[in-house]
C-alpha cells in the first residue's frame, strides 16, 4: 500500500540529473546544486573521500579500473532507486584512474520533500552502487605494497 504525502502539491518528480563514470573530480556542492527543486525541502549529499588507513595500515593512494559497462550500470542502478524512490532529484557521480587521500571517489546528492527521504535514497544510493558498479579498487600502503579490494 502506497500513502500519498499530502504535503506536496505535485508527486515527486523523480529525476536522474547524473549518472556518470568519470576520471575528473567529483564536485559534491556542483552535484546538490544540479538537484536543487523547489519542491524539495531537503538536500542531501555524500562525499566517498579517500581515507589515509584501511584495517589498520596506512594508505597513501588508490586507483579505481572500471569495467567497460560501468556507466551503463550505474546509469540503470540510479534510475532504478529513483525510480522507486519519493525524491525530486538525484545525482550520482564515481570517479576512476588513480587518487590521493582526501580526493572523492564517490558523489551522491538527493533532493526530496522530506529530510527522512532524502537521507534515507542518499544511504541507499551508496549501498547499491557499491553492490553493482564493476569498479575495482587497488590501494597502495606507505611500505610500497599494494592490494586490490572488491574484486570478484
Amino acid at each position: 500500500m502506497t500513502v500519498r504525502d499530502t504535503s506536496r502539491l505535485t508527486a515527486p518528480a523523480r529525476r536522474v540529473v547524473a549518472a556518470d563514470v568519470t576520471t575528473g573530480p567529483v564536485d559534491v556542492d556542483a552535484l546538490a546544486a544540479a538537484v536543487a527543486d523547489a519542491a524539495a525541502g531537503a538536500v542531501v549529499t555524500f562525499g566517498g573521500v579517500v581515507r589515509d588507513h584501511d584495517h589498520g595500515r596506512p594508505v597513501t593512494a588508490i586507483e579505481y579500473v572500471a569495467h567497460p559497462d560501468a556507466g551503463a550500470v550505474l546509469a540503470r542502478v540510479v534510475a532504478d532507486v529513483a525510480g522507486r524512490s519519493p525524491v525530486d532529484a538525484v545525482a550520482v557521480v564515481h570517479r576512476v584512474g588513480p587518487l590521493g587521500v582526501g580526493e572523492a571517489a564517490l558523489g551522491v546528492a538527493v533532493s526530496a520533500a522530506h529530510r527522512q527521504e532524502a537521507f534515507a535514497v542518499a544511504a541507499l544510493l551508496v549501498d547499491e552502487v557499491k553492490e553493482h558498479l564493476p569498479v575495482w579498487k587497488r590501494q597502495v600502503f606507505a611500505d610500497g605494497t599494494h592490494e586490490w579490494v572488491n574484486c570478484a
